[in-house]
């Protein structure tokens, strides 16, 4: 960063990952209750495997933000997992820049295949989390990730078996194929969704429709013309 602005990746800043025992030894702030926490983010995003969670919590361990993204397979570098972590950030918080020390703290979840034990993409993205949350005013905080065996908090050895990253699949999902179906509308008449009530045994019988008389075609009328003419005429002579 000069002056302020990020020029993007440095050569100075060539490794840009985090081992397990260098995780470990950033002493962040645990997490009070990780098993609830984990099944409440869990419930609000329903991630799936190659979906990345990060949360905002309060100095009282409350979420207060967070948001859910997924990441293209070619960004593998922890540069470009920083820049899409404080990118979310801010859309979803204000920053803690002007604060003497950050009271709020970045904590993130992600949910993938494979093993549970710590790899190499881990590590980009445990240094990506560091890197995020100091330039967004935040303490870093813990780094979950969610995979077939289950959840688990790197570092500090806490974990469960539910949530997994397959259980997305087991949530509600709202989708246009749990709308009742469309009736087909019968020959000349349209079936209702809702029942009609039967008719009352005795009714009073609907009064009839007056009938409408004939219609006298052009021709009929023209063919009475001569004759009240000719009238006219023999009472005119006759006058």
């Amino acid at each position: 960063m000069i002056n302020g602005i990020d020029r993007g990746p440095s050569h100075y800043d060539s490794r840009r990952t985090l081992t397990l025992p260098e995780w470990q030894q950033l002493s962040v702030p645990l997490l009070r209750a990780p098993r609830e926490f984990v099944t409440e983010l869990h419930r609000r995003h329903l991630p799936q495997p190659g979906t990345t969670v990060v949360a905002v919590l309060d100095p009282e361990h409350r979420m207060t933000a967070s948001a859910s993204f997924g990441v293209r397979p070619q960004f593998s570098d922890g540069w470009d997992h920083r820049n899409a972590l404080l990118g979310h950030l801010r859309r979803v918080t204000p920053h803690d820049l002007k604060r003497i020390s950050p009271n709020r703290t970045a904590v993130l979840l992600r949910c993938r295949d494979g093993g549970p034990d710590w790899t190499e993409q881990d590590g980009a993205w445990m240094w990506a989390l560091r890197a995020a949350a100091e330039l967004h005013g935040l303490r870093c905080g813990s780094y979950l990730t969610l995979t077939p065996a289950g959840w688990q908090s790197l570092g500090d050895g806490r974990r469960g078996r539910n949530p997994h990253s397959g259980s997305w699949a087991l949530g509600p999902v709202h989708t246009v194929t749990e709308l009742p179906p469309r009736v087909p509308p019968d020959t000349g008449t349209e079936r209702s969704a809702t029942p009609t009530p039967a008719a009352p045994a005795a009714s009073t019988p609907a009064p009839a429709e007056p009938q409408i008389a004939p219609v006298t075609s052009l021709d009929a009328i023209r063919a009475l013309e001569p004759t009240r003419d000719s009238r006219t005429i023999r009472r005119t002579g006759t006058r």
